[in-house]
């Protein structure tokens, strides 16, 4: 049997947000479970999610995600309509929700969904309290990822 394959749902990194990492200065990251529905959970193991502009926002005590889209596999059942960019309510302690409105609401942070991945069977998300970069802070990230590149490739035509 050496032929079979595990099922490799565990472990793995769904979605990045990659353009959070440039736009916003992440200070604090902390876990949350998402309420989906089951089209939604195969469609992230085929790995069509994307949470580019998403972001986190807070009612009634809730928090949900507003701006991660998951899109339905084409062979998706025709009984029900799938809405790919629906808000989806995020599972976070009091304490956790309670940190994150107190962040947003008193200090001028954003909350942001940095990542999406699996946690065993479960899908988890990784909520971030973010501040907004200025031009001339992006300016300066960017220039210090050339010279580190830079620095890498000299490195490694000495050695």
């Amino acid at each position: 049997m050496a032929g079979k394959k595990a099922k490799s749902s565990g472990g793995g990194v769904i979605a990045q947000n990659r353009k959070a990492g440039f736009e916003y200065q992440i200070e604090d990251r902390i876990e949350a479970g998402i309420a989906l529905e089951g089209w939604e959970v195969k469609s992230l193991r085929a790995g069509r999610a994307s949470l580019v502009d998403s972001y986190v926002y807070f009612r009634d005590g809730e928090a949900f995600l507003q701006g991660a889209r998951i899109e339905p596999l084409p062979s998706a059942s025709s009984h029900f309509v799938a809405v790919p960019g629906r808000n989806r309510k995020l599972l976070m302690g009091r304490r956790e929700i309670d940190s994150l409105i107190g962040g947003v609401e008193r200090e001028g942070y954003t909350a942001v969904c940095t990542r999406m991945y699996w946690k065993g069977h479960l899908v988890k998300c990784e909520v971030a309290l973010a501040k907004g970069k200025k031009q001339h802070d992006k300016r300066a990230t960017e220039k210090d990822r050339d010279w580190a590149r830079q620095k890498q490739r000299l490195n490694r035509h000495t050695k």
